[in-house]
């Protein structure tokens, strides 16, 4: 049977697909696939830290600006990825996501000069949000009944991705250097995005599952549903999307520390290339954590997000984050321990990668799914909005110099682009005049721009410095942060988010968002 099959009916009102290329679980798996391809552009990034820095001449806080770089550009470009994949597809954005990930690294094996690492590596983060945001808002299209786990285990494609590749991208960059390593992984990886690409689609119109019920009191609707399609800018409207943002950027600040930071504490810990023997394996400490850290990083993704299809959301995201915060005080506490620093980087990260299918999840919840890849893009920033931290992170553990200038403005001005835009005129209410609402709008993102610019270009070009000489607070310091954030976001979760209700009308001054299709179905 061909494609075609998919406009076929079986019953009134019902679309019908079984063909192969039809098959939604083929399509999640070519989207994972494409997600393990582009997650060494994040979770191999510690693997380059010491020999940029070597090779640049560079102290680490100004490498590892890069990460954040990167991380900036794979998360605030994805509401405009997304709306761009409702236009054209999956298929042509993923491609293009591919070749511009390929890109990047090859071009980061090729930078001479801390500028050129930030531009390459900026590429190769426009390429992963392309990816990234297309799998994710591809799995809430196709697994309305199944968001937690679809949207886990198009996640944990992300998140455990590389648990394979860190040795030999290790061995590759002790053997034959860190360039090589770059160019020859990143021909790679963009190759397998451009060839998963190929086999993606998305959903007919109306399209729903067979087992899919629109009764609130469905059997198999067992999460709290939205009866309507919020559009972004409806969404953004909401009190639920920003308590929402909040969350995530707490949770997404501590693990995006440990993330960046693993290989740097392994050193100053001198674990790092310790033995450590489990079962037939044995490897260094560091190269063990991280290979543990991909794959339980991986896996907690689609086991949180089946048990929130179960017990809901909120309670597992409470859950998940104090377990989180467990684990980063034992990681700290025992870190001199190479087993016991492999065995709770580990379950810091099983703590902390599930944001990643928990939050798309409640966001198609709470908004729907036909305008779902580009609504959790706008929620993804909130990864953004926390990479801008890791540098300080760096600057806390060493107690050095740090220049805040580009955060100061990252802040100040993506806060006062929201609160003109979204916060003030529909959240609180006020009456602000066209002009007075445009001017705030427009100067906030002028400032986010030049944050921006802030990261990328080396400070003597730039005027008004900010720098200050941050406390040595050591690692303890820095994961005290971490830990507060967690238990935070728990705390928000459970007593504040599970106690709102599903918006079910939009209070943005905009046309009513379009019903969700009365009828329903197709495998």
């Amino acid at each position: 049977m061909g494609v075609a099959a998919m406009a076929q009916t079986s019953e009134p009102g019902r679309a019908t697909g079984d063909s192969l290329l039809s098959n939604r679980w083929l399509i999640l798996f070519f989207s994972v696939l494409s997600m393990v391809a582009v997650a060494n552009f994040q979770y191999g990034w510690t693997l380059f830290v010491p020999p940029l820095q070597k090779a640049l001449h560079a102290e680490q806080a100004a490498v590892q600006v890069t990460f954040t770089v990167f991380v900036l550009l794979e998360t605030w470009l994805v509401p405009f990825e997304g709306w761009l994949v409702d236009k054209f597809g999956p298929r042509l954005l993923v491609i293009a996501g591919g070749i511009l990930a390929g890109i990047g690294w090859v071009g980061a094996g090729n930078a001479q000069t801390l500028t050129q690492l930030y531009l390459t590596y900026a590429v190769a983060g426009i390429g992963a949000g392309v990816v990234y945001g297309t799998a994710i808002g591809s799995a809430l299209k196709w697994f309305p009944d199944h968001r937690g786990l679809a949207a886990g285990l198009t996640a944990a494609g992300f998140g455990a991705g590389s648990a394979l590749t860190v040795a030999p991208i290790a061995n590759l960059i002790q053997s034959a250097g860190y360039r090589t390593a770059f160019i020859n992984w990143g021909l790679v990886q963009g190759a397998v995005v451009v060839i998963a690409a190929m086999f993606l689609k998305a959903p007919p119109a109306g399209w729903l599952p067979h087992t899919w019920k629109t009764s609130p009191k469905g059997e198999t609707v067992k999460q709290r549903q939205t009866a309507v399609e919020f559009t972004s800018w409806q969404m953004a409207s909401t009190p639920q999307f920003w308590v929402m943002y909040a969350v995530m950027t707490l949770v997404a600040t501590g693990g995006l520390m440990a993330t960046a930071q693993l290989n740097p504490m392994a050193v100053d810990f001198k674990v790092d290339k310790i033995p450590v023997h489990f079962l037939f394996l044995t490897m260094p400490a560091l190269q063990f954590a991280l290979s543990a850290d991909r794959v339980l990083n991986g896996l907690c993704r689609p086991i949180w997000g089946w048990i929130s299809d179960h017990i809901g959301r909120e309670r597992t995201m409470a859950i998940a984050f104090t377990l989180e915060a467990l684990a980063i005080f034992l990681l700290i506490k025992f870190a001199s321990d190479p087993k016991l620093f492999v065995v709770f980087s580990a379950f810091t990260f099983f703590g902390w990668g599930e944001i990643y299918s928990l939050m798309p999840a409640i966001c198609g919840d709470f908004f729907g799914r036909k305008h779902a890849t580009q609504n959790y893009g706008f929620l993804y920033t909130a990864k953004g909005t926390a990479s801008v931290l890791v540098p300080i992170g760096s600057a806390l553990a060493a107690g050095k110099a740090f220049d805040f200038r580009a955060d100061i403005l990252l802040a100040i001005g993506g806060a006062l682009a929201v609160f003109a835009h979204f916060i003030a005129p529909t959240v609180l209410r006020l009456n602000l005049t066209r002009k007075m609402h445009d001017s705030l709008f427009y100067i906030g993102l002028f400032i986010v721009a030049y944050g921006i610019f802030l990261t990328v270009v080396p400070a003597a070009w730039t005027p008004f410095g900010a720098k200050f000489t941050m406390p040595r607070l050591g690692w303890a310091g820095v994961f005290a942060v971490a830990i507060v954030f967690d238990l935070s976001a728990a705390a928000i979760s459970f007593l504040v988010l599970r106690r709102m209700k599903v918006p079910e009308a939009p209070t943005a001054r905009e046309p009513a968002p379009e019903a969700k299709p009365a009828a329903v179905a197709a495998h």
